[in-house]
């Protein structure tokens, strides 16, 4: 009779879950687009109050001798006779339905001259985007592998200058110096790509800036690691452990950066493209507030928010893509 002892049952090992990766990705999108919501609701009310604090635009609309029969009619036309607790419920009721009324300038629908000058702004963003990227990307590598030597000093100096620079200064002293001085590229204008060199260097100026600060300070953080010690003694050279090892592990922060900056092009060419007469949604905006066009401020300000809401949402997004720790950490 042989007996048979029983083993013990072995312990079980627990092992990462996988699957609850996809509903907490899903519960932190749903967060963020509550935000998001919250903060345009947010910016539509502020928007809506501020902007009739500035002025009655019945004032501008009529000739200076008008009559108070005139204004009256006029403002009971343009539907600002009503109670403003009624202005401000249709005005929801708009944007919900993507309806922001008609300009009281141009007597057209707002939507229609945003799409009209969007183009404008965009081409502008996206060439300043470029230059940033062509110019802070090399310039935070060339001073990370430069630390402390005369060539870094002078990178980080003249990074300094240009992100305690105002844009619009800028933008004069470039038209003085390419336009009036060396007439090498138009002062103002718009069609070809002449007239955009000039206002794209100049909304670019700061956030090379801060690209290339915030690249440099990632790459000394990551360089002084210990895979990269070991990058360097299997023999690579300085530029390939640089732009293999180092640049992969830096990007979380740049790309953040970059993604923040693009809503910055968007918002900063309000400036660049008044000091260029550069025909976008940055003009429109000038114009607007100086004709007290209520619907298309408060269009254009829904537009600048939005921008930067969407970018900031997809920027939070590509960090869970890109590490996904962040992910697991939600």
């Amino acid at each position: 009779m042989s007996l048979t002892l029983d083993k013990p049952p072995a312990p079980a090992v627990s092992r990462p879950s996988r699957s609850g990766g996809g509903p907490r990705l899903l519960r932190m999108v749903l967060h963020r687009l509550g935000t998001a919501l919250l903060v345009l609701f947010c910016t539509a009310t502020v928007a809506f109050f501020l902007v009739r604090l500035s002025g009655d635009p019945v004032k501008i609309i009529l000739p200076p001798d008008a009559t108070a029969e005139q204004e009256s009619t006029l403002r009971a036309s343009l539907g600002l006779d009503r109670p403003l607790l009624n202005q401000y419920l249709d005005f929801l009721w708009g944007i919900c339905r993507f309806d922001f009324g008609d300009s009281l300038i141009y007597n057209q629908p707002v939507s229609e001259i945003l799409l009209d000058r969007l183009p404008a702004t965009i081409e502008l963003a996206a060439a300043a985007l470029v230059v940033t990227l062509v110019i802070a990307i090399p310039a935070g590598i060339f001073a990370a592998m430069r630390r402390g030597r005369g060539s870094d000093h002078t990178v980080m100096t003249g990074v300094l200058i240009g992100q305690s620079t105002p844009p619009f200064w800028v933008g004069i002293l470039l038209i003085l110096v390419f336009a009036v001085w060396l007439h090498a590229l138009p002062a103002s204008g718009y069609g070809t790509f002449a007239h955009l060199v000039l206002p794209a260097v100049t909304l670019a100026v700061y956030s090379v800036a801060v690209v290339a600060r915030l690249l440099r300070s990632s790459l000394i953080d990551v360089l002084s690691s210990d895979h990269i010690r070991t990058a360097r003694a299997k023999g690579f050279g300085p530029l390939k452990v640089v732009l293999t090892h180092g640049m992969r592990n830096a990007s979380l922060p740049v790309v953040t950066v970059i993604g923040l900056e693009v809503g910055n092009l968007l918002g900063g060419a309000i400036l660049t493209e008044r000091v260029f007469s550069w025909p976008g949604v940055g003009q429109l905006t000038v114009e607007a507030i100086s004709n007290r066009d209520f619907p298309l401020v408060q269009a254009t300000v829904l537009f600048f928010a939005a921008t930067f809401v969407v970018v900031n949402l997809l920027v939070d997004l590509s960090y869970s893509f890109l590490d996904p720790r962040v992910r697991t950490s939600r």
